[in-house]
């Protein structure tokens, strides 16, 4: 099995202890080269100058290429194009775009009257800003909002006619989900690359409430699994099993790309990592 290539996201810290865990992340993963790092935005924009001063941070201090998330949520075009353009100036060019969640205890999306209105229209108003690489999301399970399947991928090509480069995936729990989403983009004519997104769960319950939110099935033998675990005490050894496995499935199905949803918390990641033979690159300095 050849060793996939691969790349990590991030969420800005919002306390000095977490800003401590952040880089301990950084520091335990960037050994392992990732081809870029991501930075989240919190929902309904409530982490925007918390994700730009981590952007910038990171960008500055690790050496590791950096990709900032941007949303529409909660703000006007120009405030938005304003980010982007601080991002640019502190040296950061590749974009995350996504329409965002709503603010909690709302009752959905409703676009700012002088924002942008969708995912597609803030990678419209991006291209045309400046010269940026933008990313932007996609969902192997329906979209909670999406009328079925189908609309989910003939959406995705909207996004990449719009000026996207990649698309990074919603965590799934199986591979089978990957493989027929995967199919059903190059049936729709998708010729761009639509990276796996993996979730190693740290925390199970956490995990299914954020599945249940986001539309990700969660299959029945993955509950009783984690139920069983929990028990016996062994739910990081399920853990790194289970997605193990998962990218291995993928690796043997053809995908060579994978990006990790690492909730801050870098040892699952890298252990999962390690088991695909992801490991240190290591370079000798000043050898006499």
């Amino acid at each position: 099995m050849t060793a996939p290539t691969v790349s990590f996201e991030f969420f800005p810290p919002q306390s000095l202890e977490a800003s401590f865990r952040l880089w301990d992340t950084v520091q335990v993963l960037a050994p392992l080269q990732p081809r870029f790092v991501s930075v989240t935005y919190g929902a309904g924009g409530t982490t925007r100058d918390l994700t730009r001063e981590a952007v910038a941070t990171l960008h500055k201090s690790s050496g590791l290429p950096v990709a900032a998330h941007l949303t529409c949520v909660n703000a006007t075009r120009a405030e938005t194009l304003a980010i982007a353009q601080d991002f640019a100036a502190a040296g950061v060019t590749d974009i995350v775009a996504l329409r965002g969640d709503p603010p909690k205890g709302s009752n959905g999306f409703v676009p700012h009257p002088d924002g942008f209105a969708s995912s597609i229209d803030l990678i419209e108003g991006l291209r045309e800003a400046g010269d940026f690489n933008i990313r932007v999301g996609a969902y192997p399970d329906t979209h909670p909002e999406a009328a079925d399947a189908t609309a989910d991928v003939s959406y995705l090509k909207r996004k990449f006619d719009a000026g996207a480069s990649e698309a990074l995936t919603q965590f799934f729990f199986e591979a089978d989900t990957f493989f027929r989403f995967r199919d059903a983009c190059e049936k729709a004519g998708i010729d761009k690359p639509v990276t796996p997104g993996i979730l190693p769960i740290e925390n199970w319950k956490g995990a299914a409430r954020f599945a249940q939110r986001c539309g990700t099935h969660i299959p029945a033998w993955v509950v009783d699994a984690f139920e069983k675990a929990e028990r016996d005490g062994r739910e990081d050894l399920l853990a790194t099993a289970i997605c193990a496995e998962l990218c291995s499935d993928l690796i043997d199905g053809g995908v060579d790309t994978l990006h990790f949803y690492t909730l801050n918390r870098p040892e699952l990641t890298r252990d999962v990592c390690h088991a695909l033979g992801v490991t240190p690159k290591l370079t000798l300095k000043n050898v006499a």
